[in-house]
């Protein structure tokens, strides 16, 4: 029995709704909606701490192993399609869905040619000059506002960053041993909302997939969660939230036929969430053929149907629909789709970007000190 595609719920509770609701006007006591957690109606200042990888289900799986974000209130939340980095933390830091901000997908198909969001690089090597971050995503991070955002210092000048977080003040880390002490900064000089990023669940799920090292990582990450708890001053705060989640899919990698790959121009996306642009005149025939071969694998949608059932939110604009394929092949099973020019120096053993309850399900924890505890 196929299943159904867990669909991102824009209008409710999604990570693109944070930053508005932490940043919009008026009191957080009168303006947040009914699905963000309680205490921070109650807290002068928030900070929202970003753990990549971590979905919902694999910390109901896991968290024997996470004592600090056991101890915390926690509520079950969507993130965006795809379910990639790229996307999901553009529409957390902008607050707009991925139709809206335009970066849809970890490769996206702008022109011609294929960009890396995350590296801004094509087959025609670096495209910062040619490809402004500020021309591909347009839009203006955190409301405007100068926020703090505490993440790897190796990041700060990236164009993906730049496409991203603009106009906000880079706090670079070198050690994650710096990030509650850093937070513990941000806060005791007055910022009424601190953003930081950790990245390690997501890296050690890709490259080791579960197991021994992830749990490890995951013992590590919680270990970070409970020293930014240590800190927190009283009227502080914290959320905790996750860009997606993961699927082990190991050596599970299908290579699509020939005489399907006849029918393809390009190729953007990820392995879970593949994007085919037909050659001209094969559109028809292209979903026909990619249903019949790899159907029961994953849901074999056209851009039309993913724009009529809102995949990427209620609107999409018309210049980001031009970065869209003909065809999408989104792995229900845990399987990945090879292209042979998206690959990196290894293969991936866990993947997202699909819209599996894996990958789409995220949490939401939160916290906030009382007297005693400060």
């Amino acid at each position: 029995m196929i299943p159904t595609p867990v669909l991102p719920d824009y209008g409710g509770p999604n990570v693109r709704g944070l930053i508005p609701s932490l940043l919009g006007p008026g009191k957080w006591s009168e303006s947040l909606p009914a699905w963000m957690p309680d205490q921070v109606r109650h807290a002068d200042q928030a900070v929202l701490l970003l753990l990549d990888g971590l979905g919902w289900d694999q910390f109901q799986d896991h968290r024997h192993l996470m004592p600090a974000l056991s101890s915390m209130q926690a509520s079950l939340i969507t993130t965006v399609a795809p379910t990639t980095t790229a996307t999901a933390l553009t529409s957390i830091s902008t607050g707009l869905t991925p139709g809206e901000h335009g970066l849809i997908g970890y490769r996206m198909a702008i022109g011609n040619e294929v960009l890396n969001v995350l590296r801004w690089t094509s087959a025609k090597g670096d495209r910062r000059n040619a490809l402004p971050p500020r021309d591909v995503q347009l839009y203006t991070p955190f409301l405007g506002y100068p926020v703090p955002v505490i993440s790897q210092a190796e990041l700060e000048h990236s164009s993906f960053s730049e496409a991203h977080l603009r106009g906000c003040r880079p706090v670079g880390y070198r050690s994650p041993s710096t990030i509650a002490p850093e937070v513990a900064r941000q806060l005791a000089g007055g910022e009424r909302f601190v953003y930081a990023y950790y990245g390690g669940i997501d890296k050690i799920a890709h490259e080791r997939g579960f197991g021994e090292f992830y749990d490890a990582e995951l013992r590590f990450a919680d270990a970070i969660v409970a020293r930014v708890l240590e800190i927190l001053p009283q009227g502080a705060a914290l959320l905790i939230t996750a860009d997606h989640g993961q699927v082990h899919v190991g050596t599970n990698v299908i290579r699509p036929s020939d005489e399907l790959l006849a029918l393809v121009a390009l190729q953007s996306g990820e392995g879970r969430f593949r994007w085919l642009h037909a050659r001209p005149g094969c559109e028809k025939d292209l979903a026909e053929t990619a249903t019949g071969e790899l159907g029961h694998t994953g849901w074999v949608v056209t851009r039309q149907q993913l724009l009529d059932e809102g995949w990427f939110g209620p609107v999409v604009s018309a210049p980001v629909v031009t970065r869209l394929g003909d065809v999408a092949l989104v792995a229900h099973e845990p399987v990945s789709y090879h292209e042979s020019a998206d690959s990196g120096p290894f293969e991936l053993i866990c993947r997202h970007g699909s819209l599996t309850s894996a990958e789409v399900n995220v949490p939401l924890f939160s916290y906030l000190p009382d007297k005693e505890s400060t």
